[in-house]
């Protein structure tokens, strides 16, 4: 059998060309962009598949250094902090908290569910986990935080079934969102008047001898891109202190101390500065700390995804599948039954609102956030 091994950059630079092969394939494929299956999942698992083929005919193996994915990873869920805005989030009212108390209900009990039909099957009650909230609620990114942390705990194939999860999240919570939606308003006789005036307002081509008198800076200058980067970075450095300081003061909790992903410390920083720059009404560069995020979980996924070993599947297929229709089922259910009734309150929003969210609802709890405003 031919042995390929790549170094660390040999492995960044085979995962950034598959992004480019992955925004290919999605912009071609119809159905893939209509349910937005993100760019690096599309490309990652059609080299996970070609992997699969080189190991089971025995032709080839390949070796991959993932050791720059972690750094990817924290450096998304740093970026993630600094959205964390207590002022914005101020701004959602009642709602928000409302919202936050019942994604918070769901995704216990698809923890709940998870664990409980992983121990039917004999499993790990760990392998729920993954097969829960940390794939459907957190998506393809939590996954990879996560995974490798839960496959160290002795569950084998965590990781690749928590992708697989993921994936069929984001499918499944495009397919679901807008009957539910649908259902609800008829159910609840809620009138929809479309404003075809307004609408073709909004769709109106700009004249042409329109000139443009936006004189905003650029987001992503040169000044603006260096001063994210540090930002990011300087979260970074602060918030890796965080877990080996937590997990050294709680050795009186428990025999190892607490144990928190390495994501949690920088992320925690991120939204601390963040919160004081707001205060302190010192703007800092979201636009271009945004887009570097992006970047990072572009990067991180595809290199997350390419490195699945898929054949850990094969003996998990059927746990996984039956625990995924029942986390499915549990979703319908919930949104239908509870979040639509909790968003409906008087001082929340009316019943075509609580509709709208449940539609979302439906997206978050299974997929992500695009496929949840998508919905």
């Amino acid at each position: 059998m031919m042995e390929l091994k790549f170094d660390m950059v040999q492995t960044m630079a085979i995962a950034a060309a598959l992004l480019f092969v992955g925004n290919y394939i999605k912009q071609r494929v119809c159905v893939i962009k209509r349910y937005y299956i993100p760019a690096p999942v599309v490309s990652g698992i059609i080299a996970s598949l070609i992997i699969l083929f080189g190991r089971q005919t025995g032709l080839f193996s390949v070796t991959f250094d993932v050791t720059l994915q972690s750094l990817f990873m924290n450096a998304f869920f740093t970026t993630v902090g600094f959205m964390a805005s207590l002022k914005l989030l101020s701004q959602g009212g009642l709602g928000v908290v409302v919202m936050l108390i019942a994604a918070t209900l769901l995704l216990t009990l698809q923890n709940v569910i998870g664990c409980s039909l992983a121990s039917v099957f004999d499993l790990d009650p760990k392998f729920g986990l993954i097969t829960g909230s940390v794939s459907l609620t957190g998506g393809h990114g939590t996954v990879g935080a996560f995974g490798k942390t839960i496959e160290d705990l002795g569950v084998v194939g965590a990781q690749t079934a928590g992708f697989a999860a993921a994936t069929y999240g984001l499918i499944v919570g495009c397919l679901i969102g807008g009957p539910i939606g649908k259902l609800l308003l008829k159910r609840n006789k809620v009138k929809v008047h479309n404003d075809k005036a307004a609408d073709e307002v909004i769709n109106a081509e700009p004249t042409k001898d329109v000139v443009s008198t936006d004189t905003r800076p650029d987001p992503f200058s040169g000044t603006n891109l260096i001063n994210a980067t540090v930002c990011i970075a300087i979260s970074m450095g602060l918030g890796s202190l965080v877990a080996p300081y937590v997990k050294a003061h709680t050795l009186w909790l428990m025999k190892d101390g607490l144990m928190l992903p390495s994501y949690l410390g920088p992320m925690l920083i991120a939204a601390l500065i963040r919160n004081i720059t707001d205060f302190a009404k010192r703007p800092i560069p979201m636009e271009a700390i945004d887009s570097l995020g992006s970047i990072s979980l572009s990067i991180f996924l595809s290199m997350a995804m390419m490195t699945m070993k898929i054949w850990e599947l094969i003996d998990l297929a059927i746990p996984l599948i039956t625990i995924l229709l029942v986390q499915t089922l549990l979703v319908i259910l919930f949104v239908y039954f509870c979040t639509f009734r909790i968003m409906k309150i008087r001082a929340i929003g009316s019943p075509y609102d609580s509709a709208v969210i449940c539609t979302g609802h439906c997206g978050f709890a299974l997929g992500a956030t695009p496929t949840a405003v998508a919905n």
